[in-house]
């Protein structure tokens, strides 16, 4: 009997711990892993290379530290086309990669939402070479200010208040001071702007903690904007609108964390999709396509309990990847799959280092407490992802720093 070809997109954490735990199954299957690099990063700590807090290489390892060659052949190479009528898997320098069975986990793109100037001008956080390149033009135009003197060098505008942009500002707060003293320049100077458009911030938590979150902030210096909606990005500005007047602030660093989507291979390759994820079956397959699994930042994966979609998180891409591996067994013995179920563990945002807001264990937690839930669930994610020895090289233990 020939055996069943089993091919994983993408090593985030829903593509890599797929592969992961097949490898540890006795499948009659060849397996294979295709990712555009040939390392794993940690998606949810860019923010800290963006800000500058940490280097790249503290939160990526290789994928060729956790797949086993013996069982895993693995494929460098970005995805251009997925042919579900074929089978197969189209490369953009012209390979194709033939399947039996597909995961799809190919992860998230920054979204633009239509408005002019984002893609030009705006910095996006959604890997490591967008985060390093946001990290530089902070540096870049906070030693130009010795030179200009301009203060839009020392303006930064962080477009949106998700949580990815409130860890940033979280970070950039506690970096900034330290910047202060290596450049010379007065750090009542810097200016950091947030600006939001929905009418509240950090709505994931309660009052209690949002408000605590929003005030550590703002105590640091951060004005919020909140409602206003943005109109366009600009060289060295962002347009936005209040009270139906369109105002400007200027700024020569402006990150744009405003929203993401799901992988735009989806919808190129075909896909009922919205925002570049698929409405999948509750066994996490594609519909009318039993052969495709499709998780992580391109699925969308109903909540029973309000009618709505999960929101798209690493600890549900984890727990996907987990139900996708019980299922890809049970299909290849032709046995009926298992629907996806999710009991939240709680939610953590990191306000920079021993700084945080969290609820877990139906408790809110604030300050260092919560920073200390943060680091472990970074632990956590190293050890479902990676390897213990991972964990050591890689793993936050700076709880009292």
């Amino acid at each position: 009997m020939s055996k069943m070809k089993i091919v994983v997109l993408g090593a985030g954490y829903a593509g890599l711990r797929t592969v992961k735990g097949l490898q540890k199954k006795n499948l009659n299957a060849d397996i294979t892993l295709i990712n555009k690099n040939d390392y794993h990063y940690e998606a949810t700590q860019l923010h800290e290379v963006a800000a500058g807090t940490q280097p790249a290489k503290k939160i990526s390892f290789d994928v060729k530290d956790v797949i086993n060659d013996n069982k895993v052949k693995f494929i460098r190479g970005t995805v251009k086309l997925i042919d579900k009528e074929n089978k197969q898997v189209q490369l953009k320098k012209g390979a194709t990669v033939d399947y039996d069975y597909l995961v799809v986990a190919l992860g998230f793109e920054s979204e633009s939402f239509g408005i002019k100037g984002v893609d030009e001008f705006g910095w996006p956080l959604v890997d490591i070479k967008t985060a390093e390149a946001a990290k530089e033009q902070l540096d870049k135009n906070i030693r130009n200010y010795q030179h200009s003197l301009d203060e839009k060098d020392l303006s930064i505008v962080v477009c949106g208040a998700g949580f990815t942009s409130i860890e940033y500002l979280g970070e950039i707060t506690n970096r900034l001071p330290r910047l202060a003293d290596s450049y010379k320049f007065p750090i009542d100077k810097i200016k950091i702007t947030c600006i939001e458009a929905m009418p509240s911030l950090l709505p994931m938590f309660s009052s209690n903690l949002s408000d605590y979150g929003v005030g550590v902030l703002k105590q640091r210096g951060v004005n919020f904007l909140v409602g206003t909606p943005i109109k366009e990005i600009k060289a060295d500005s962002v347009v936005y609108e209040e009270d139906g007047e369109l105002k400007e602030v200027s700024a020569s660093t402006i990150i744009w964390t405003t929203g993401v989507r799901g992988s735009s291979v989806i919808g190129a390759s075909g896909f009922e999709e919205r925002r570049g994820r698929v409405m999948v079956e509750p066994n996490l397959t594609v519909p009318g396509h039993p052969e495709i699994f499709m998780i992580g930042d391109v699925s969308a994966v109903m909540d029973e309990a309000n009618g709505r979609p999960y929101p798209t998180t690493a600890q549900i891409a984890l727990g996907q990847a987990d139900q996708v591996v019980e299922n890809m067994e049970l299909a290849i013995q032709g046995k009926e799959l298992k629907s996806f179920t999710f009991k939240s563990l709680g939610t953590v945002a990191s306000l920079g280092n021993n700084e945080g807001i969290g609820h877990s264990f139906n408790k809110d937690w604030k300050g260092w407490t919560a920073s200390v839930m943060k680091k472990g669930i970074v632990d956590k994610s190293l050890l479902q992802v990676g390897t213990p020895s991972l964990l050591m090289k890689k793993g936050r233990f700076d709880f009292w720093h």
